[in-house]
């Protein structure tokens, strides 16, 4: 029962995430940074108050959900104030999330993944104006889920742990071509009818994370390479081919970063979260909205490279 709640409580706070806040109320303001500024703004307020606040974990998961829910009666027509109200309950709630994942096994994880992936890609389509009950029932869910969680942490896997550097870069990448392909009127996949493919091989993704044992080296070359090929048949136009590989690649590489947040202690999770989920994500979004995504393989290359001679310098 509490593993069902805990699956239930990830996946849908992740789909969340996906059709309120980085879709929902992005598109509903034409993304005009001035306004939704202070989504992350506020998101890293809550990464710092997730592990700041002298209360028990799970009463900071019931606050910060109550405030979700709150705000979200008033979807879509947020006012400024109620968005970095938001923000700062999304970036709470994800910080704890993680943490409580702890509590989980691989099994659990690839689940509740699967499902919000499954989720967010078939409700995708819906018109961001009329998400209203989405937010509302979503929320609710989250929240009556909160109350039955896990209560014992389970043993550290021998996962392998990356740098916060290389895990930016590759939210970074996602959320670059994420936000530039919801925004393009001629490949937006998630609209073209390949939904069911899409779904398919979010699962493949998240069953290789999982079940490939690979080293870390060859981890990140893999993922890198895999956002190699999702650009280049963007800049292509494949749509079909990005559609397969696409899903793959964000599954992965999402898996191995839960696997390294899950070594971290709250604090250190807080602190990655407000790098990796708000500032890289958010690069990502200015990049998309510049048409600057063009320039995107060049600073992948040299930050590849940097990575590599990184690597080399602390293995001497």
């Amino acid at each position: 029962m509490r593993r069902f709640a805990l699956i239930l409580f990830v996946a849908f706070e992740l789909s969340y995430y996906l059709l309120i806040i980085q879709t929902g109320i992005v598109e509903h303001y034409l993304s005009d940074l001035k306004v939704i500024s202070v989504l992350p703004m506020g998101g890293v307020i809550g990464s710092l108050l997730s592990f700041s606040l002298t209360m028990k974990n799970e009463n900071k998961i019931l606050f910060f959900i109550a405030l979700q829910l709150f705000v979200s009666f008033f979807y879509p027509n947020i006012s400024m104030g109620l968005l970095f109200v938001l923000g700062v309950s999304s970036g709470a709630i994800a910080t704890l999330m993680i943490n409580e994942l702890k509590k989980a096994v691989a099994s659990d994880i690839g689940l509740a993944l699967g499902v919000s992936y499954a989720m967010g890609t078939l409700l995708f389509s819906y018109d961001v104006s009329q998400r209203g009950l989405i937010a509302i029932t979503f929320s609710a869910v989250v929240l009556l889920s909160s109350r039955f969680l896990p209560k014992e942490i389970l043993k550290n896997t021998n996962a392998q742990e990356h740098s916060l550097l290389v895990m930016m870069l590759w939210i970074f990448l996602d959320s670059a071509l994420f936000e530039t392909l919801s925004r393009d009127a001629f490949i937006p996949i998630w609209r073209l009818d390949f939904s069911y493919e899409i779904v398919l091989f979010h699962l493949v993704g998240i069953v290789l994370a999982l079940s490939v044992n690979i080293s870390k080296r060859r981890t990140e070359w893999l993922i890198l390479g895999l956002f190699a090929l999702s650009y280049l048949t963007y800049f292509l136009k494949e749509a079909y081919v990005l559609s397969a590989i696409y899903p793959i690649v964000i599954s992965y590489y999402n898996v191995v970063i839960l696997q390294t947040l899950l070594k971290k202690d709250l604090k250190t999770i807080g602190i990655y979260m407000i790098f990796t989920a708000w500032l890289a994500s958010g690069a990502g979004l200015i990049f998309a909205l510049s048409g600057l995504i063009g320039f995107i393989p060049a600073i992948t290359i040299f930050l590849g490279i940097f990575n590599k001679q990184y690597i080399k310098k602390t293995e001497m």
